[in-house]
C-alpha cells in the first residue's frame, strides 16, 4: 500500500480540521483542506479582543503558514453541498473529493428573534472587534447597562458554549474596575436554564454564584428568551432585561450545509457517528465502508448528560481519525474512540486571574488560580499557535 495513492479531503479549518490535517501528514497521507476562512482562529483566547488585551492578528493564524509547516494542500472556498457517499464536496469555486472524507466545518447556531440586536464572542471572528467597538463606546460615555449570556438547545444539550460568556463578562468587569468606573455600570449575566454552568459540577456551580456576588454582577436565570431588542432581552413572561449592549452565545445546531447533503442527522441536525467518528450511514443500500468521518462541532456526540463540546475533544477526535484511517489502510483491526476521553477541561479567565475547571464521570471541581491563572491561559495561547506552526515541540496528548 502506497500512502501517496490515498488522498484525504478535510472540510474545515478549525481545531478539528487543522489537527486532522497535521496528523495525517505526519503519517504520510496527502491531504486537501478546504476552509471558508484563510486563517485558523483560536477562539478560546479571543475573549481578550473585546477588552483590548489581545489584537485580532494575535488570535488568527494564517492557514498558508500552517500549510507551509505541514505540507497539506489548501483551498479557500465555501462548501455548499456534501455528497458523502461519493466522498465529494461542492463549493462555490469547485468540486473536491478524496478516498476519505473528514467533515469538520463546525455547527450552525440556534436562531432567535432579534438576532441583529446582539453580538457573539463565539460567532464570526469579526464580531469580536464589533464587541470591542460597542464596549469602547460605552466606556467613552462613562456608564451603561451590559448584559451577557448564552443559550441552550434541548435537542442536543452538548452543543453549548457557556464558558466564553462568563470569561468575557469577568474581563469586562476587570477592565472597568481598572479604569475606576465599574460603579457606573450595571453588569448582568443571563441564561434560559435555571442553573447555567451546572454541567461543570456542584462545586463549580456554587463557586460561580460566589463570583457573581463578589463582583456585583446581577443574574437572570430560568426564563426562556422570547426575543432580543435594541435595548434589551424580552423573556417568555414578557418581562424585560434592559441592556445598552448585549453579548449572547446561541447554542449550536446542525450546519446549514448538512441539510443539503446525504448525511444521517440527529434531531438537532448534527451528524450521527460511532465511537470511532465514522459517519453512521444506512449501510443497507451500499454494504461497503464509506470511509467518511465527522468530528468536532459537526458531530452528534454521545456520553453523559454533562458532556460538552470543547476544542481538546475535537482534537482528540481528529487524532483518532488519523489513526483509524491509517489502521484501515494498513489492514489493522485496532481503532481509537473518543468516548473514553470525554471530560470538561478549561481555564476560565477573569482578566486578573482564572479558575481551573474539570469534570468527568467522578465529579467536577473548580480551583481558583489568582493572577497565575491568567498568565497560564496566555501561555496556552502562545503554545497553541507556535506548536501548530511547528516552531516548538508539542506536548504529548495536546
Amino acid at each position: 500500500m502506497d500512502k501517496k495513492d490515498k488522498k484525504v479531503l478535510v472540510l474545515g479549518g478549525g481545531f478539528a480540521g487543522i489537527e486532522t490535517a497535521i496528523f495525517l501528514r505526519k503519517k504520510g497521507y496527502p491531504v486537501t483542506l478546504v476552509s471558508d476562512r484563510d486563517y485558523f482562529y483560536i477562539y478560546p483566547t479571543s475573549i481578550w479582543i473585546p477588552t483590548g488585551e489581545a489584537k485580532f492578528e494575535d488570535i488568527a493564524v494564517p492557514l498558508k503558514d500552517l500549510q507551509k509547516a505541514h505540507g497539506f494542500e489548501l483551498v479557500i472556498d465555501r462548501i455548499t453541498e456534501i455528497r458523502s457517499k461519493e466522498h465529494k464536496a461542492i463549493g462555490e469555486k469547485g468540486e473536491y473529493s478524496g478516498d476519505y472524507l473528514v467533515i469538520a466545518i463546525g455547527s450552525g447556531k440556534v436562531k432567535h428573534e432579534g438576532n441583529e440586536h446582539f453580538l457573539s464572542i463565539c460567532g464570526k471572528p469579526e464580531e469580536s472587534l464589533q464587541i470591542k467597538e460597542r464596549l469602547d463606546a460605552l466606556i467613552a460615555k462613562g456608564s451603561g447597562k451590559i448584559a451577557m449570556g448564552f443559550g441552550g438547545n434541548p435537542k442536543d444539550p452538548s452543543n453549548v458554549r457557556g464558558g466564553p460568556a462568563f470569561e468575557v463578562l469577568f474581563n469586562v468587569h476587570n477592565r472597568l474596575k481598572k479604569l475606576g468606573i465599574r460603579q457606573n455600570f450595571e453588569l448582568t449575566f443571563f441564561a434560559p436554564m435555571k442553573e447555567p454552568g451546572a454541567r461543570m459540577g456542584p462545586q463549580a456551580l456554587k463557586m460561580m454564584g460566589v463570583f457573581f456576588k463578589k463582583l456585583d454582577i446581577h443574574t437572570h436565570f430560568g426564563k426562556k428568551i422570547q426575543r432580543f431588542e435594541a435595548d434589551g432581552i424580552v423573556f417568555e413572561d414578557e418581562s424585560k432585561l434592559e441592556s445598552d449592549f448585549t453579548m449572547f452565545i446561541p447554542a449550536g445546531n446542525g450546519h446549514p450545509v448538512f441539510q443539503n447533503s446525504d448525511l444521517p442527522l440527529n434531531e438537532a441536525g448534527l451528524i450521527r457517528i460511532n465511537d470511532y467518528c465514522e459517519v453512521q450511514h444506512n449501510f443497507d443500500d451500499i454494504p461497503e465502508r464509506y470511509n467518511v468521518f465527522a468530528i468536532g462541532d459537526s458531530a452528534a456526540i454521545d456520553g453523559p448528560d454533562w458532556r460538552a463540546k470543547q476544542g481538546h475533544i475535537a482534537e482528540v477526535m481528529a487524532r483518532n481519525v488519523a489513526f483509524n484511517i491509517d489502521a484501515i489502510e494498513q489492514g489493522r483491526e485496532e481503532r481509537k474512540g473518543y468516548l473514553e476521553h470525554l471530560n470538561i477541561l478549561c481555564v476560565m479567565d477573569t482578566g486578573d486571574g482564572a479558575a481551573f475547571v474539570y469534570r468527568d464521570n467522578k465529579g467536577g471541581k473548580m480551583v481558583p488560580m489568582p493572577v497565575i491563572g491568567h498568565w497560564l491561559k496566555k501561555g496556552w495561547g502562545w503554545y497553541c499557535r507556535n506548536s501548530k506552526l511547528g516552531k516548538i515541540p508539542r506536548i504529548p496528548g495536546m
